[in-house]
């Protein structure tokens, strides 16, 4: 059983109510969306490429599967998973300025028939329990608010024996690099936002929420919390990025 949750919440580095981050993610992905794929470029290096293609393929497409796609965003996902032979997809998101550009990419691949759109909040999924085989959420989880509860969902929603699965920014694991990642993230990255999307302030907001969310250990232990089970963990890029998959024994 769930406890109350807090109701103050960080936003990047400041604190604020939990409705009020709702409504500012919600303002920073109005603004980045036409740009999303620059903006992850900018925060990958470009990178970001090669780890939604190692993602896919740990959700292990199948035709007989049906995956739930969580801040699915411009679809990169959903599109990945029915180009290499996977089941129907729900592309959820509760951005509908994100959802929008993810329906017009999907439109122009011709993979329309394969996938529902649907605006929802992760924490409060509208879908029967026990109704998808896999649930993926790809650099979603750090920007919900209460991400237990996104997690209880996810394993709500399974059936027995599906999986889910998570590709986040996580915590650098070689101590060499991290005074030229910081260095990135706070210092050249908000500038390039500036100067590519005249908006340095959601860049910025989106390296610091980087660096508040739970390191691999630590979303490990919360899959667990929330039911999962045979949680495992694969470092990306040492530790820039990380896929955590748990599955609903």
């Amino acid at each position: 059983m769930s406890s109350n949750p807090p109701s103050s919440v960080d936003f990047g580095f400041r604190t604020v109510e939990r409705e009020q981050k709702r409504l500012l993610v919600r303002g920073v992905f109005d603004n980045v969306a036409a740009k999303y794929d620059l903006m992850n470029d900018l925060m990958s290096l470009g990178v970001h490429r090669l780890w939604k293609r190692d993602f896919v393929q740990a959700l292990g497409p199948r035709p007989n599967l049906a995956l739930l796609d969580l801040a699915g965003g411009t679809g990169d996902i959903a599109s990945g998973w029915l180009q290499r032979g996977g089941g129907p997809v729900i592309l959820s998101d509760i951005n509908f300025a994100m959802l929008s550009v993810g329906r017009d990419r999907i439109l122009a691949r011709g993979l329309v028939a394969d996938i529902s759109l649907l605006v929802t909040d992760a924490e409060a999924l509208p879908l029967p329990d026990k109704s998808v085989d896999r649930v993926s959420i790809a650099f979603g989880l750090r920007n919900c608010t209460n991400k237990d509860q996104v997690l209880r969902e996810a394993r709500r929603v399974l059936r027995p024996g599906g999986k889910f699965a998570c590709l986040e920014f996580s915590r650098l694991q070689i101590a060499a690099f991290e005074k030229a990642y910081e260095a990135w993230s706070f210092k050249a990255l908000p500038r390039i936002g500036q100067w590519v999307a005249q908006d340095a302030a959601s860049y910025q907001y989106l390296a610091e929420s980087i660096r508040m969310f739970p390191d691999q250990e630590k979303l490990q232990a919360m899959m667990e919390q929330a039911g999962l089970e045979r949680v495992k963990v694969r470092n990306l890029s040492g530790g820039i990025a990380a896929i955590h998959q748990g599955w609903r024994l």
